[in-house]
């Protein structure tokens, strides 16, 4: 069996090392790639995710145990048809370049200057578990819009989701344009140390290290998109039941496995019960029962479903108060799956597992604050987070709150909602991710700002004194030039 399983690597990882050099073939050939042949491409995209959008959610279910059909259509596909149909709209006016102005006086004599746009090449994409759909299809609207060619290893954990999209894409795409490569961790180390022109990943920070070092090898630039602990801050102004149903959609939005997910709350210290009875009401609100509830999702498998436990555990055992909210009192404990309620931890502290981790699961800690600035100094002092949300009508502490700290993204008033804006940049900063994609600011991380200059007919270096033999014009343009 080892030896089959050996041998079906070598094979995939060889198809890879082809269908790489095929695809940069094929790319070069087409070297300007026309608008019409990238419009085409992101319309079979399009065409790939809604013919099959019901196929990939009863995939995805059956990858987590059950997720909603509604859920995988709203955060999978409805969000990817979005950002490739906003990329072809707007591709035309992104393509075009940008006019610079020549350096005084190369403009007054004729110079000109401008930046130019064009394709990378061939993209790697590495994509999650979580969205196994979304994280390849989203900055696909990018990686076509620029004019590449596409090589994607989504996620082994969904296997059923990954096998679909291995069928499926030849279907729409030649292989030249667009492939898929299936497999365990073996074929992403292979896939993650290919020579890429760019290489996207989305995932976990501590194998987005790995991805970044095997890139390194061929100086492949990057773009991470890592997660982290996204603080919550809940400001006194707040309105808590407004907060307790927004926090709560966030948190349990596929049972909290979504990298921008709230990871916990700061609350003030005379309102934290008041803040936790509005979460606890806005989740049963959201979900009356949760164990046979159809739009409720499950932890992807047994491994995340004992990591989380095990937080749970870690954080009692450390002296937290861990609060389940079950609205029916279901018992999950003999439940055959891997579903899980709810749980709101008080009094965390910082050697517990759940706010050294990103929790990636329905668990949130609420830390207290007496002062704002004292909840600031606990974000300031730990890993730049993807996401911050601040929750409050009082607009100079939120000013406050956003100026002194740095994060991926920012909602207000809401969770998530930032990474919805298809003409707002996502990403992270430091341990959270490097670089960003979406809209515009996408098409720009898959292209190649190229410099051009057009000199003028008339002898620029002489005329400044730039070229021996040196003189008086020279002196001129240096004391001209060399002074406060």
């Amino acid at each position: 069996m080892a030896t089959s399983v050996s041998q079906n690597d070598a094979a995939e990882t060889s198809r890879m090392q082809q269908i790489l050099l095929k695809q940069r073939a094929s790319f070069t050939a087409a070297l300007p790639e026309d608008l019409s042949v990238r419009s085409d491409r992101i319309q079979r995209a399009i065409a790939l995710l809604v013919d099959h959008a019901d196929a990939f959610a009863k995939a995805a279910s059956e990858d987590f145990g059950h997720r909603s059909r509604d859920q995988t259509l709203m955060t999978d596909i409805m969000p990817a048809i979005g950002a490739l149909k906003h990329a072809q709209k707007h591709m035309k006016s992104w393509s075009k370049g940008e006019k610079r102005k020549p350096t005084f006086p190369l403009g007054l004599l004729g110079a000109k200057a401008n930046v130019v746009y064009q394709p990378k090449g061939v993209v790697g994409v590495v994509s999650p578990w979580n969205f196994p759909v979304g994280m390849v299809f989203v900055p696909m609207a990018g990686i076509l819009a620029a004019g590449n060619r596409a090589m994607i290893k989504p996620s082994e954990f969904t296997e059923n989701v990954s096998d679909l999209m291995a069928q499926l894409v030849p279907q729409y795409f030649d292989d030249s344009e667009m492939a898929v490569f299936t497999g365990g961790s073996d074929i992403g180390v292979a896939f993650s140390k290919l020579p890429f022109d760019h290489l996207i990943f989305t995932g976990a920070t501590s194998v987005g290290r790995h991805i970044m070092r095997a890139a390194a090898d061929n100086l492949v630039p990057v773009t991470l998109e890592l997660g982290g602990k996204s603080p919550t801050f809940i400001g006194r102004s707040a309105d808590h039941e407004l907060a307790g149903q927004r926090v709560a959609m966030g948190k349990l939005m596929n049972a909290g496995q979504i990298c921008l997910a709230p990871d916990y709350l700061l609350v003030a210290e005379d309102q934290e019960s008041s803040m936790i009875d509005a979460v606890t009401r806005g989740a049963a609100a959201l979900y009356p029962t949760m164990l046979h509830n159809d739009d409720y999702t499950s932890v992807v498998n047994g491994r995340n479903h004992d990591r989380l436990m095990s937080y749970l555990a870690d954080a009692r055992e450390k002296g937290a108060e861990v609060i389940e909210v079950n609205p029916a009192q279901e018992d999950f404990s003999t439940a055959n799956g891997h579903k899980m309620p709810l749980h709101i931890i008080r009094n965390p502290t910082d050697d517990m597992k759940v706010m050294q981790d990103e929790i990636f699961g329905p668990i949130l800690p609420v830390k207290t604050y007496r002062d704002i600035n004292e909840a600031i100094d606990y974000v300031n002092a730990h890993d730049r987070p993807l996401g911050l949300y601040y929750f409050g009508t009082d607009k100079s502490e939120e000013d406050h709150v956003l100026g002194r700290t740095i994060s991926g993204g920012v909602t207000v008033n809401d969770v998530l909602f930032h990474n919805a804006m298809e003409d707002l940049p996502f990403g992270g900063v430091g341990p959270s991710g490097m670089g960003n994609y979406h809209g515009h600011d996408g098409f720009k991380t898959f292209s190649h700002a190229r410099a051009v200059y057009k000199q003028p007919k008339m002898d620029v270096a002489g005329m400044a004194g730039l070229k021996p033999p040196y003189g008086s014009v020279t002196a001129k343009t240096l004391a001209r030039q060399l002074k406060k």
